[in-house]
């Protein structure tokens, strides 16, 4: 037997579905600016934090591992990803943003209005909630 939703929580469930598909698709236009695609230019920006191990970025990605060997490979061949050996076991490999990688990923979210948009009409204490919401909804609290 399937539980119904509630008014207030289906409401939640369309407006975020209604953000999310806006955000990739401005996500999407932006990367594309930088001959990326939108996956890629999301790898860029997990790269952009420091190398990854390429296991976790699929995880981040709810992807396959191999799929982001194909997408770090592109990024390579455009110079902004470079692989490495982990130094704490050779065995793993890293992938890591280049320099140009970095300051890539870096304009691409300057680009993304829509984000900046809807952002600046709440106060800090308002995005600071946000914030917090979807860290907690997401498993990634501190």
């Amino acid at each position: 037997m399937t539980r119904r939703m509630d008014p207030l929580t289906a409401e939640v469930v369309d407006l975020m579905g209604t953000v999310v598909a806006r955000f990739h698709q401005e996500y999407d236009a932006a990367a594309a600016v930088h001959h990326l695609t939108g996956v890629q230019a999301r790898v860029l920006a997990l790269l952009s934090g420091g190398p990854m191990p390429m296991r976790q970025i699929a995880q981040r990605l709810k992807c396959e591992p191999s799929n982001v060997t194909g997408i770090v490979d592109r990024l390579e061949a455009q110079g902004l990803a470079e692989r490495r050996s982990d130094p704490a076991d050779r065995r793993v490999k890293l992938a890591a943003a280049t320099p140009a990688g970095v300051e890539t990923a870096a304009r691409v979210r300057e680009s993304l209005d829509f984000a900046r948009e809807p952002l600046a009409a709440l106060s800090a204490r308002e995005r600071a909630a946000l914030r917090d919401l979807l860290k907690r909804m997401a498993g990634l609290e501190d």
